[in-house]
C-alpha cells in the first residue's frame, strides 16, 4: 500500500479543495433550500429521490440527504473500492453539513412567485455547484456513483452516461406521481439546464468528447493511474523528437471534457513535464466504453450528440409513461 506524503503543498492543495466545495456546496445548497424546496420543485438525482421520500413523510431533507449519501458511499466502498471512495467521501461530509446550515438560515429567493424563473435559477446554480465540483475532481455520492456500481456488476456492455440517464428518467417520472406532471416536465427541464451549466462551467461552450494526446517519459504510471483511476483505454506508441532526436511515449486516449480535468491532474502530479495537447471531437462511434454505436447513431452526427441523447432518452421515457 501507498504511503501519503504530506507535502506543504499537498496541504495546500487540499485546503483550497475545501475551500472550492464549501463555496459549490453554498451554491448548491442555496438552490435546493431556499429555491428548490419551496417552489415544491424536484429533480433527477439523489435530490430527487429525497424529495421524494419528503413528499411522503414529514423528514428533514439534509437529515435524509446525509442517510442517503452515506448507504451510496458504503455502497461504493463494497463494489467500486477505496480509489472511488476518495472522490466521493469529502463530499458525503461537506455538503449535506451546508445543507443543514441553509436549512437552519432560511435565506429567501424570489419575493414574487415566479415558477419557471426559479426552474432556470435552479438549474444554473445546481450546474454551477456540480460543474466546479467536477472541476476539482470530486463527485457526489449520487446517482453517479449508482450507475458506475450497475455498470460494473450488471450492465458491462452499457455505457455509464447511458445508465445515469435511464436512473434520471426514473426518478423524474416517479416525480409526476407525488408531485404532478407539471413538476416533473420542470424537472426536466431543470435537469437539461443544469447538464448544459456543467458544460459551460468545465469548457465553456466545447464539445462533449476530447482526445487528449500526452508525451511522457513516465508512461507505465500514466498508464496505470489513466486505465485504473479514470478507467480509460489508451494506445501507446513511440516517438522521436525532431530536434533532439530523443524517444518518448506518446499516449492517446478519448474521453470525456469531465474526464479530462481528472487526467490533467493526475499528470500534473506524476510528470509535470508531460507535453500535452487536448483536441476536441465531434463524435466517436466504436465499440469502446461511453461511445456509441455506429449503427443505432448513424443518425445523430454532430457536436451536441451526447445532449440529444440525453434529451432524447428523458423526453420519450415521459411521454410514455405520463
Amino acid at each position: 500500500m501507498k504511503k501519503i506524503k504530506f507535502t506543504k503543498e499537498k496541504v495546500r492543495e487540499q485546503i483550497f479543495d475545501v475551500l472550492i466545495l464549501l463555496i459549490a456546496s453554498a451554491i448548491g445548497s442555496y438552490s435546493t433550500v431556499s429555491i428548490m424546496i419551496p417552489y415544491g420543485l424536484t429533480s433527477g438525482g439523489l435530490t430527487g429521490i429525497v424529495r421524494i421520500i419528503q413528499s411522503q413523510f414529514d423528514f428533514n431533507f439534509s437529515i435524509m440527504y446525509y442517510c442517503g449519501s452515506a448507504v451510496i458511499l458504503a455502497l461504493v466502498a463494497i463494489f467500486l473500492g477505496f480509489r472511488e471512495v476518495r472522490k466521493i467521501l469529502l463530499l458525503t461530509i461537506i455538503f449535506p453539513a451546508v445543507l443543514m446550515l441553509f436549512e437552519y438560515l432560511k435565506l429567501p429567493f424570489l419575493p414574487v412567485h415566479d415558477m419557471f424563473l426559479a426552474v432556470i435559477y435552479c438549474g444554473v446554480f445546481n450546474g454551477i455547484c456540480t460543474g466546479i465540483i467536477f472541476w476539482r475532481g470530486y463527485s457526489f455520492a449520487g446517482t453517479d456513483a449508482i450507475s458506475k456500481i450497475l455498470r460494473k456488476k450488471l450492465f458491462p456492455h452499457i455505457s455509464q452516461s447511458r445508465i445515469l440517464m435511464a436512473i434520471d428518467a426514473v426518478i423524474i417520472i416517479s416525480s409526476a406521481f407525488f408531485f404532478g406532471i407539471n413538476i416533473a416536465l420542470y424537472a426536466l427541464v431543470t435537469q437539461v439546464i443544469l447538464s448544459k451549466t456543467i458544460d459551460f462551467v468545465l469548457y465553456g461552450f466545447e464539445s462533449k468528447i476530447v482526445q487528449m494526446e500526452i508525451i511522457t517519459n513516465k508512461a507505465d504510471e500514466l498508464l496505470d493511474f489513466i486505465m485504473n483511476d479514470i478507467g480509460r483505454g489508451v494506445s501507446i506508441h513511440k516517438v522521436e523528437g525532431g530536434f533532439t532526436r530523443q524517444t518518448r511515449s506518446q499516449l492517446r486516449l478519448l474521453c470525456s471534457p469531465r474526464e479530462s480535468i481528472s487526467v490533467k491532474r493526475g499528470i500534473a502530479k506524476i510528470d509535470p513535464e508531460a507535453f500535452v495537447t487536448l483536441i476536441q471531437v465531434d463524435s466517436v462511434w466504436g465499440f469502446g466504453k461511453g461511445f456509441a454505436d455506429i449503427k443505432k447513431e448513424s443518425l445523430f452526427v454532430g457536436k451536441s450528440t451526447f445532449q440529444k441523447e440525453y434529451n432524447i432518452l428523458i423526453v420519450r421515457t415521459i411521454a410514455h409513461s405520463l
